[in-house]
């Protein structure tokens, strides 16, 4: 690799190439749907031995073409990495040294994952985890497995894989892609996740987790986790479901992207959480109980990011937005929640009073609030609440200034929580925060990066 050909090289063309076996798979995937579609209506007019042989070759015929979907997608997800590395080294050009060595790790890592495709020799089968083990455990049970078996796995229990903490998460995303695939077309809210899973202008999508049941439960990582050193996990609030993920999902991109201008040396990946079952209505937002169910399930997804990363550990910042920053603070108030920072925007609260009885190192707890952020007064406790309407007899109009005691303790953004409180736009209001060319995402930005001058001292 040599400076001149780093900068004639388009890494477009890689985009191109990943594109191309993802097609495959997804040709693959109708394939496998005609195959099963086939066998259904052989089985409503043929029964007998002969009838079950044919249904046996059929599943046997179903599993080899699903195996080989994965090493394509395998490949897609190889390419994808190679070419968002080599998009990172160009843009390092002005320091060659960083440029090259950021090309050739890339390009190292690609070989190695593209020479593990398509392995030779029949797979081989496995059992899966108890339910009860740790992601640090889950990582070991993984490691022990052969590669076959991996395959195996991934193949025959994609439900199983998909869901597991701990699992690397190139292959939760396979797992997941042959879930996805299986479910009926009408599902609310498939088609963008779909959209976006398809798509190969931005980050390469990695889904973690699928759940359609409800209003529908997903988890997208925009570029791998694993291989990242600087990963954010993001928690919308309210009315978050598969039906609203595209707008999410969006937000979380942003953030992808500006930290690969701001800081192309390091990959950073951007996972929109939606692993809990968000509120619908004001009244269910009112109480904590949707948050106090998904920090669990959020502590336990941050121990299998730890597990799961391959090299050095990398920085682990969470985003609570809304009523998902009470799911963050729910989450971060027992001891040994992995993340390197905490960020609340938009917050009604996250469950304490002071950020010392958060979890989190010294210093990395931050948070922001618009002055147009209806939340401030959406959200106002009841004690305050009686404050005001007490106060509003003798103040013209409504209410005089944001409260700081709101529904689940006090404002985050209130100089008394102990939060590093960063600037938002004035008139962002509840989702601006991710609004482009604005304030606010940077400082998001340089927050997941670990910046130390996100608010100049």
């Amino acid at each position: 690799m040599s400076v001149a050909r780093l900068a004639g090289t388009d890494p477009g063309e890689w985009r191109r190439s990943a594109l191309t076996w993802r097609g495959w798979a997804s040709a693959i995937g109708r394939w496998v749907a005609e195959m099963r579609a086939h066998a259904t209506r052989l089985r409503e007019v043929w029964i007998g031995a002969a009838a079950d042989a044919v249904a046996a070759r059929l599943a046997v015929l179903v599993t080899r073409l699903n195996l080989f979907r994965l090493d394509c997608w395998g490949a897609d997800q190889a390419l994808s990495e190679f070419a968002a590395g080599l998009t990172r080294a160009k843009a390092l050009l002005p320091d060659p040294d960083s440029a090259l060595a950021l090309a050739a790790g890339s390009d190292k890592t690609a070989s190695g994952r593209v020479a593990m495709l398509f392995p030779p020799g029949l797979p081989q089968s496995a059992t899966t985890p108890p339910c009860t083990a740790t992601p640090a455990e889950v990582r070991r049970w993984w490691e022990a497995l052969s590669p076959a078996q991996h395959r195996w796995l991934t193949a025959t229990q994609p439900g199983a894989i998909g869901s597991l903490d701990g699992v690397p998460a190139s292959i939760r995303d396979l797992a997941n892609r042959l879930l996805l695939d299986n479910l009926p077309p009408h599902t609310q809210g498939l088609a963008a996740l779909k959209d976006r899973l398809a798509d190969t202008e931005g980050p390469r999508a990695y889904l973690l987790k699928l759940d359609p049941a409800g209003d529908g439960q997903a988890v997208v990582a925009l570029n791998d986790p694993d291989r990242a050193a600087n990963v954010l996990t993001q928690v919308p609030g309210m009315t978050a479901d598969l039906a609203s993920y595209g707008g999410e999902l969006a937000r979380a991109e942003r953030i992808a992207i500006r930290a690969a201008e701001r800081d192309p040396a390091a990959a950073t990946s951007s996972i929109l959480w939606l692993g809990y079952d968000a509120p619908d209505f004001v009244g269910e937002a009112a109480g904590p109980r949707p948050a106090a169910a998904g920090a669990g399930t959020l502590r336990r997804f941050q121990e299998g990011l730890r597990a799961a990363h391959d090299g050095e550990p990398a920085r682990q910042t969470v985003l609570g937005h809304s009523y998902g920053s009470l799911v963050v603070g729910k989450a971060a108030a027992e001891p040994g929640f992995a993340a390197d920072s905490l960020v609340f925007v938009g917050s009604p609260g996250v469950g304490v009073d002071t950020a010392a009885e958060l979890n989190a190192p010294p210093g990395q707890v931050w948070s922001s609030t618009s002055r147009s952020d209806v939340i401030q007064w959406a959200a106002v406790s009841p004690q305050s609440l009686a404050e005001d309407l007490m106060l509003s007899q003798a103040v013209p109009g409504p209410f005089g200034r944001p409260e700081d005691d709101l529904y689940f303790g006090r404002n985050p953004s209130d100089p008394a929580f102990g939060a590093r409180v960063f600037a938002s736009q004035p008139d962002g209001g509840h989702l601006g925060y991710w609004d482009p060319g604005r304030p606010a995402l940077d400082a998001l930005t340089d927050i997941t990066l670990g910046r130390g001058d996100v608010i100049p001292r």
